[in-house]
């Protein structure tokens, strides 16, 4: 048995390496996708706002993870620095809450078994995709951190029969950190069945209850069970808990709208098996070892057949040694598979529609929490009497992990061949993490910006591959880059048009002919227009937001209003002499109304065009 200097120390480097790799992630890492949602609804919403905080996001209540993502948006607008700091953190506190929960499991006498339970969680596969993606952290560390820190304070009390003289504070504790788990992440409702599973099955061979303590008031015996004890010693941790569970229940169904769009029984199904023979199962030896993306997909692991084979080949002698060498462990093994199983199924049903490709649960990003579920049953069969045990004499007579003990030089040796193995996927992972074109887009998006911040620009979508139409409004640059303070003014009419490239370049910009306008019938000497007009358009228009590009030229300064039938008429800006405007109107019909506002103002107009901005050298 190690001592518990030894113990601290190695668990320590142990967090700290996982720190120095995740680092390495994050910070090599930038923003994909959702991330640059919740950047837009941040830029687009003040970030104290209930519509901003309340926003049900693909089906998610996370007004916490909006808080977190709205003030680092506000402290570094679209800058990748605050958003990996954050991420090192929130590991950081779910790595030590990991560690803690694993020492009051395995009790004062922990050795190696505990350390393989906390390598397990550190390095794992199934915790690095939705690491990496700021979006999907803002949702699971805090998950992570608040179930092994609940599970621990559960145990605590449930252990102790809840005499503990800070019984009170623990209480408060969990009831608060629940309530901020909840905030980041609805899936963290499964804490509370989790923690009290955890604190079932570590009391099973706590030995037997004081007699004082096992009679009624006229001295009758009273049922004991690990079940009572587990519920009694906590039950006011199960009260509060459960009372913040139904409380969120109603809050979330009020504002999500998670059971929106098209569900499939058997997609579900196959979604959750794919998860577990594609995703999980090659995790337990470090796999998969091939990470492929289709941008702008996310990356997916794809597990070799021998790999997969090897898997279920290693669980099954890992339950078998388990349940073989462990009292108890059978029900372990079986509760950790439940909840592998349980946990996939409201993600996986909320995207089962017809279409959703089975490849989606092979990004293991739903997996973070069974992980930490894991390390639960790993340290709960390490805490386990050994089998041949006949008599437990005290609490954790059982749990001195002798049988994990017996050849460490072989637990440490698989321990170093299962994180070698995901170093080689971690490694994989983060090349086709880094293979995305966003944060290059960004970076120059930012820079053009900048130098141009004196010009009037359109609003424009981001490219395909960095966030699709489905995003809108979120996916327009006037969102992403909205508190930017160094960038153009968003309008809708400029006399200089200029567009970002799908490189994030600023290029210049013209309007696609989707119908032309024709010239009027005076000359910039005897100009034609100097009352309410029509600009004639050789076919009509559909409902739309168009955008107009007409020469004129003016005998002085001033405004104009444009409009389409069905639209509002837009203000412009005219100058005198002979010049282009760009202007962006709704409506339909066969002509453009045109009305001088400025008095005195009167004008030629040359041909034009009415149809999308592109870009100029795409147009011709």
């Amino acid at each position: 048995m190690l001592s518990r200097g030894t113990l601290w120390s190695v668990a320590l480097a142990l967090i700290t390496a996982q720190l120095v790799i995740r680092g390495w992630l994050a910070v090599t890492g930038n923003f994909y996708w959702d991330d640059l949602v919740l950047i837009g609804r941040a830029s687009s919403h003040p970030i104290l706002s209930w519509d901003y905080l309340g926003h049900s996001h693909d089906g998610h209540f996370m007004p916490a993870a909006f808080l977190v993502a709205g003030v680092s948006t506000v402290i570094a607008p679209v800058n990748w620095i605050v958003p990996a700091i954050t991420l090192i953190v929130m590991q950081a506190l779910a790595s030590l809450a990991v560690w803690r929960m694993i020492r009051v499991l395995v009790g004062p006498r922990a050795g190696i078994g505990a350390l393989a339970a906390l390598a397990f969680y550190l390095f794992t596969p199934m915790t690095v995709p939705a690491f990496t993606w700021w979006a999907a952290a803002l949702n699971s560390l805090p998950m992570q951190a608040a179930m092994a820190w609940i599970v621990a304070d559960a145990v605590l009390l449930a252990r102790s029969r809840g005499r503990r003289p800070d019984a009170t504070l623990i209480i408060v504790r969990s009831s608060v950190i629940f309530v901020v788990a909840l905030a980041f992440f609805e899936k963290s409702l499964f804490i509370l069945p989790v923690a009290f599973a955890a604190a079932v099955l570590a009391v099973r061979f706590d030995g037997a209850r004081p007699q004082s303590a096992s009679t009624d008031d006229v001295g009758h015996p009273m049922p004991d069970s690990p079940l009572i004890r587990a519920f009694t010693g906590a039950r006011l941790l199960w009260a509060s808990m459960a009372v913040i569970f139904a409380v969120w229940v109603v809050v979330f169904f009020s504002v999500s709208d998670a059971t929106a769009g098209q569900h499939s029984i058997a997609q579900t199904a196959r979604l959750v098996w794919r998860s577990i023979n594609d995703a999980v199962i090659p995790s337990l030896i470090g796999g998969p070892w091939e990470w492929e993306r289709w941008v702008p997909s996310p990356p997916m692991g794809f597990p070799p057949v021998w790999m997969i084979v090897l898997g279920w080949v290693v669980a099954a002698l890992l339950v078998w040694w388990a349940v073989a060498r462990r009292r108890g462990a059978a029900v372990v093994v079986a509760c950790a598979v439940v909840y592998m199983i349980a946990a996939q199924i409201p993600a996986m049903w909320n995207r089962s529609s017809a279409n959703t490709a089975l490849e989606l649960a092979q990004t293991m990003r739903y997996l973070p929490d069974t992980a930490v579920v894991f390390t639960i049953a790993i340290a709960l069969v390490v805490a386990a009497p050994a089998a041949s045990t006949q008599a437990v004499v005290g609490r954790h007579a059982g749990a001195s992990g002798r049988t994990a003990a017996a050849h460490p030089v072989g637990v440490v040796l698989v321990a170093a061949l299962a994180i070698a193995s995901a170093m080689i996927s971690l490694v994989s992972f983060a090349d086709s993490w880094r293979d995305d074109p966003t944060g290059d887009y960004l970076a120059n998006a930012k820079r053009a910006l900048a130098e141009n911040r004196d010009i009037t620009m359109f609003d424009q979508s981001l490219p395909l591959e960095v966030l699709l139409p489905v995003a809108y409004p979120n996916n327009q640059i006037s969102h992403t880059f909205g508190r930017v303070t160094e960038r153009p003014r968003f309008g809708v009419t400029t006399d200089r048009l200029q567009v970002l490239d799908s490189s994030g370049n600023m290029v210049p910009g013209a309007v696609t002919p989707a119908r032309t306008i024709r010239p009027g019938r005076g000359s910039c000497a005897r100009p034609e227009l100097d009352g309410p007009g029509r600009l004639t358009l050789n076919g009509p228009l559909i409902q739309w937001r168009w955008t107009v590009a007409v020469s004129y030229c003016a005998n002085s300064g001033g405004e104009i209003e444009l409009s389409l039938d069905g639209g509002r008429p837009v203000r412009v800006p005219v100058q005198a002499g002979l010049h282009v405007v760009y202007v962006q109107i709704e409506g339909r019909g066969r002509a453009v109304r045109i009305r001088p506002v400025t008095d005195g103002l009167a004008m030629h107009t040359g041909e034009g065009r009415v149809g999308e901005v592109a870009e100029a050298r795409l147009v011709g």
